[in-house]
């Protein structure tokens, strides 16, 4: 698992992506944890690779605006 921080966002804290498996769990500024699956490996691929990308706009295109990615827990103060 990788985890990509100290980006822009005013939604998102981080995300926590694993490149193998094509998921990623994303922690919002609100606390809220959500994890998804069948995440595409180009996507995260290109996220690790691009320092300066916005991890809202990241979040936005690849797990949100996509009907291939499934979203499957939320929780409060969970750790991954």
């Amino acid at each position: 698992m990788q985890t990509v921080h100290y980006r822009t966002s005013s939604a998102v804290n981080y995300v926590t992506t694993d490149l193998a498996r094509g998921t990623a769990h994303v922690q919002f500024n609100n606390g809220l944890w959500y994890g998804y699956t069948n995440v595409s490996r180009r996507a995260i691929a290109n996220l690790m690779m691009q320092p300066n990308m916005s991890l809202g706009f990241w979040v936005n295109d690849n797990l949100l605006d996509t009907k291939r990615v499934k979203c499957i827990n939320s929780a409060k103060s969970v750790r991954f």
